[in-house]
């Protein structure tokens, strides 16, 4: 685990090099619904929020079989190295058939993102999700909700399945859904069990009613007893930690945990804004994910991150410091100093990007500004060609899967969609 400032862009032939981008935090199944869910619910008069959201996201994930998520993330992951991500960290949580019962093979799911993965070259950390309760108060789970359900050992059976499928691009984690969706003696069973090296995410502290909830059943607000309760550290990574206390703030930068920041997601279901520039005081360490993928651009969310936060601050500049002048700069090296151990690949140096130096927004660029003009200087992607383990996968902007992967996604769309 370095804490030392990398070296974000140096010059090469026809371009400039940047490191490749993990993405955090994806659930790729949503890729298919993105902008299907941005219509009014049905008798919210206004009042439309991740809740209502979340009742279309069930219903849309209840249509997936073990190809046509294969398919959508074959799509997905084609347009993510082609945009600069390099390594994806995959919440999977839908498990099992429709009406819950596990299909023949328990990993069938888990493997057609394997697949996928494979095919395209993208690394992936799987990260299995278990999923128990509909809430703190540990009521069932609801219809919609089966298919994502395990209890402890049956869950414990799933992870050791799945080891058989790491190798030098794939990682196998252990995601907790929530606080609300895991009870604490199972947490504590789970992660008793867990390899010493298997990273840890947890959804968090996304929505103000989950803080309030939390707080009235567990006492403390989410972060806050999670960290009392739970060996956090760098192997950790606290997905969507929105709402935080300055208390919260530094007990997770002291943990070394990474917090994973979703900004299009975020943004597009209303959970509000981190508190980055007290997060970055206080020295925590952060990384991006596209999540739901509403967009799949490393330049967006980082963009946006900072955005977000020149919007309430009404200021500019937020993520650079009298130390860090840049930016573009500063955030590109805090998502490629959180990598290694969120994602839990130690050779993530090995993953570049070659941005083209014809792009407009590089006219007269240089060394110091290059990454500025990346991430702030307009739409167009300048990615030309795109490494990961040393092997190029994206040349002249472009993945050979491209062509394959976009008619197999149109006819899984087409299943999909049929099912309405």
């Amino acid at each position: 685990m370095s804490e030392t400032p990398v070296a974000v862009s140096r010059r090469v032939p026809d371009g400039w090099r940047v490191p490749g981008i993990a993405n955090l935090h994806s659930h790729a199944f949503q890729r298919a619904m993105a902008g299907l869910a941005e219509r009014r619910a049905d008798g919210a008069h206004g009042d439309d929020s991740f809740w209502t959201w979340r009742e279309t996201m069930y219903r849309f994930a209840s249509r997936f079989d073990p190809d046509t998520l294969k398919a959508v993330a074959t799509q997905l992951y084609v347009e993510m190295l082609e945009a600069g991500y390099t390594t994806v960290c995959e919440f999977h949580y839908v498990h099992h058939a429709p009406d819950g019962r596990p299909y023949a093979d328990v990993a069938a799911m888990s493997r057609a993102l394997v697949a996928a993965a494979r095919e395209t070259g993208i690394r992936l950390t799987l990260l299995p999700v278990l999923y128990m309760t509909g809430g703190f108060d540990g009521r069932a789970l609801g219809e919609r909700q089966r298919r994502f359900a395990h209890d402890v050992e049956s869950y414990l059976r799933l992870l050791e399945t799945l080891q058989a499928e790491r190798d030098e691009r794939v990682r196998i984690g252990c995601a907790l859904h929530s606080l609300r969706a895991v009870p604490e003696a199972a947490m504590h069973e789970v992660l008793a069990a867990l390899p010493t090296d298997a990273r840890v995410h947890i959804h968090i502290a996304e929505q103000t009613v989950e803080v309030d909830e939390c707080v009235a059943v567990r006492g403390a607000r989410p972060v806050q007893w999670l960290l009392d309760h739970a060996p956090v550290d760098a192997r950790w990574t606290l997905v969507h930690a929105t709402h935080l206390d300055a208390a919260e703030v530094l007990g997770i930068a002291r943990s070394r945990a990474t917090v994973a920041i979703c900004p299009t997601t975020e943004a597009n279901l209303g959970d509000g804004l981190f508190p980055l520039r007290d997060y970055l005081d206080a020295g925590g360490r952060w990384g991006i994910g596209s999540d739901s993928h509403v967009s799949v651009s490393p330049v967006e969310e980082l963009r946006w991150l900072e955005y977000g936060q020149r919007l309430v601050t009404r200021r500019r500049n937020i993520a650079s410091g009298a130390d860090a002048p840049s930016v573009g700069n500063t955030l590109l090296q805090g998502v490629v100093a959180s990598a290694p151990d969120s994602a839990g690949f130690e050779d993530i140096d090995r993953d570049w990007l070659v941005l083209d130096e014809s792009a407009v927004q590089f006219a007269g660029a240089s060394e110091a500004d290059v990454v500025d003009r990346w991430i702030f200087g307009g739409n167009r992607n300048p990615v030309r060609e795109v490494h990961v383990a040393g092997q190029r996968i994206v040349e002249s902007g472009q993945h050979g899967l491209r062509a394959a992967a976009e008619a197999g996604y149109r006819n899984a769309m087409r299943e999909l969609l049929a099912k309405d």
